[in-house]
């Protein structure tokens, strides 16, 4: 039977050491654990500030971030428009460009076809009178002997003929 039942003087000693230790702790270890608890509160909750302060300042970064964005983009955009703007002026101002050396190598590929023309139109003039000098000497059979003279000669009778054609087509 004292199986069942723990030993009395057992149970006194386990009740007095406990007693005395409580009473230990709670002069000394209680006031020193709670003491601490209390600091760690104190602790956690500054932190818990300090953590709270970064997230505004965060988030007061976050929204600056954005603003920051939003003109970029807008500076983006404007500059965008201004370059295409400039492309826009750029391409007019190079196409004037372009028909204005047209223009000159026209006038000049005009010019160049005029002076070959009137040069050509000489040439023919020349043989022709060349031609016509050979005909007329053996038509009369007589030879001029004076290059110039036939030269003046021929020279007459072209502007003749020409005012002749012009007079025509006027």
């Amino acid at each position: 039977m004292s199986l069942l039942l723990p030993d009395s003087g057992l149970l006194f000693w386990m009740l007095l050491s406990f007693g005395i230790v409580f009473v230990v702790l709670a002069k000394y270890g209680f006031p020193v654990i709670t003491k601490m608890v209390e600091n760690r509160k104190t602790y956690i909750d500054q932190s818990m500030a300090v953590a709270r302060e970064a997230n505004a300042q965060l988030s007061k970064l976050k929204e600056e971030s954005e603003q920051l964005v939003a003109a970029a983009n807008k500076e983006q955009g404007r500059i965008l428009r201004e370059a295409m703007h400039e492309r826009d002026k750029i391409i007019v101002e190079a196409r004037k460009q372009a028909e204005v050396a047209a223009q000159k190598e026209l006038d000049e590929v005009r010019r160049q076809i005029q002076l070959e023309k009137e040069e050509a139109i000489r040439d023919i003039r020349r043989q022709v009178a060349m031609l016509s000098v050979d005909i007329a000497e053996k038509v009369i059979r007589k030879n001029l002997d004076d290059k110039d003279e036939q030269m003046g000669m021929i020279d007459r009778m072209l502007d003749e003929i020409l005012a002749a054609s012009r007079n025509k087509q006027n």
